[in-house]
């Protein structure tokens, strides 16, 4: 339990300058639009952060050292596959979305795009599309109140109960007044804080141990399986760490940041800043797990927490390496990092709930100012289904976060590329490639079938059923083709 008083100090004043941005950005809220998608007023530096911010939560500061941490270097593959499938994403899917969003009346959340890609008048696709989102962001939702949990239970002494809630409630307080904006200034200032942290604490301790040479020296000497990059992995394994990279396409919270942006233009910009602050972070991550199981095991009387848990590595070096005004800072940038994708996913399934059910099915006529209560009604519900689903002690953010991540790749990913770059593509096509992604991913993870992560067969399953699905069904109006044609002129412009 920390009960040095500047490491509080410091603590709270984070919490109060998140709160002082929410109520900024309450004041900038009019309307559904700004709630929800921030006007589309977003620049190429507020875009790249706020959407490394919303993707990098708890796991890369908490879940990430932690199993580089236990397993040594071979953890590193996640990384790879994350860092090409976030490049992907941006050069190819990122500008397109933009401009094909503005297209289809200017949709607002992801249901509502497919809804209006594919003429989906009776509101079926948007319909299964929210239901989608919103089982699979309550479990993220719920690894990121975990992630908060920890954090408030190692710094305060809490039972992991009152940790729980406290957290919660600290991401909530934000987003239920500030909206869409709130959450992308506030992911800015935290992605700069997480950038920060993960780029001075493997520093410090190195120069602890000595020095990166001494490091892998003393690993060779004591567990050199921890610099084998195979380390304990075989064929499946390897490829199914990988795959995560495929996730990038079908992530509601970050595609929103593209739909966000001010214009096409800003892009490039935008996957240039965002590519460097996730390559340094990610490696940052990796030399906390890496250099601190070094440290602890040069020092096995400071060990006991990080061999209770190996999550909070992270939480332990930055305590006793850092004098504590620093390390108030340090350990500010775990909630940052849980708050940011926190606050954006528990913002998309507001949306889902106020935009693509509630004023599609029943108020149609709604006012804009219902609209927006209604959205902050919704997140408050969400957050206490997270909380509850939260509520195991025995909950690790990693697996959690794998789960959902899988969900939506398989889900949404094969239908978001081709929906894009194929113009044959229908609704029909769509609702099969959402349901067969999501189903077989469900089924996949009971079974576990070859060891092999979920989103592949939920990935390759749901290509293959928006593909041969379209093929038999009723080729698209000319309105859709039309307006197909139109994002590829307005592109090449």
């Amino acid at each position: 339990m920390i009960t040095n008083t500047p490491t509080i100090i410091t603590f709270v004043i984070y919490l109060f300058a998140m709160m002082a941005i929410g109520w900024i950005g309450y004041r900038a809220t009019n309307n559904l639009s700004d709630y929800i998608l921030g006007g589309r007023s977003l620049g190429s530096f507020v875009t790249a952060l706020s959407a490394g911010a919303s993707d990098m939560s708890g796991w890369l500061l908490m879940g990430l050292p932690g199993a580089v941490f236990l397993n040594g270097i071979s953890e590193a593959w996640i990384a790879v596959g994350l860092v090409i499938g976030a490049w992907l994403n941006w050069t190819f899917v990122a500008g397109r979305l933009r401009v094909y969003t503005e297209k289809c009346a200017n949709a607002l959340t992801l249901p509502e795009y497919f809804s209006r890609r594919f003429e989906d008048n009776n509101n079926v696709l948007r319909m299964v599309t929210a239901i989608v989102i919103l089982v699979f962001f309550t479990m993220y939702c719920a690894s990121g109140v975990v992630a908060g949990a920890r954090l408030f239970e190692n710094m305060f002494g809490f039972s992991y109960q009152t940790a729980l809630w406290i957290g919660a409630l600290a991401t909530i307080a934000y987003v239920l007044i500030g909206g869409f904006l709130a959450v992308s200034w506030t992911d800015t200032v935290q992605a700069s804080l997480m950038f920060t942290a993960l780029l001075m604490v493997p520093l410090m301790v190195i120069y602890h141990n000595d020095g990166v040479s001494s490091s892998i020296a003393y690993v060779e000497s004591i567990k050199p399986a921890a610099l084998n990059l195979v380390n304990h992995l075989d064929f499946i394994a390897i490829i199914s760490l990988l795959a995560w990279g495929l996730g990038y396409f079908g992530q509601p919270h970050i595609l929103v940041r593209f739909m966000a942006v001010d214009s096409v233009k800003s892009i490039p910009a935008a996957r240039r800043i965002s590519m460097t602050w996730m390559i340094i972070c990610l490696i940052g991550a990796i030399s906390v797990g890496f250099f601190g199981m070094v440290y602890y095991s040069i020092n096995p009387s400071l060990s006991a927490a990080v061999n209770n848990n190996a999550e909070t590595v992270f939480i332990e070096l930055s305590k006793q390496l850092f004098n504590p005004w620093l390390a108030g800072v340090f350990l500010a940038a775990i909630l940052a990092a849980v708050m940011s994708t926190l606050s954006c996913q528990l913002l998309v399934c507001s949306s889902a709930l106020t935009e693509d059910i509630y004023k599609t099915f029943f108020r149609k006529q709604a006012s804009q100012r219902e609209l927006v209560w209604i959205g902050r009604a919704m997140v408050l519900l969400i957050a206490i289904v997270a909380i509850i689903l939260a509520l195991d002690p025995e909950s690790k953010v990693l697996k959690m976060v794998s789960y959902a991540w899988a969900g939506f790749g398989a889900a949404f990913g094969p239908v978001i590329i081709l929906s894009l770059f194929w113009s044959r593509m229908n609704k029909n096509g769509a609702l099969a490639g959402i349901i067969i992604g999501a189903l077989a991913v469900l089924i996949w993870k009971q079974y576990a079938w070859f060891g092999l992560y979920e989103i592949i067969p939920g990935f390759l399953f749901s290509s293959i059923a928006v593909i041969i699905v379209s093929l038999l069904s009723k080729a698209p109006s000319t309105q859709m083709l039309l307006t197909h044609q139109q994002v590829s002129i307005e592109l090449n412009k």
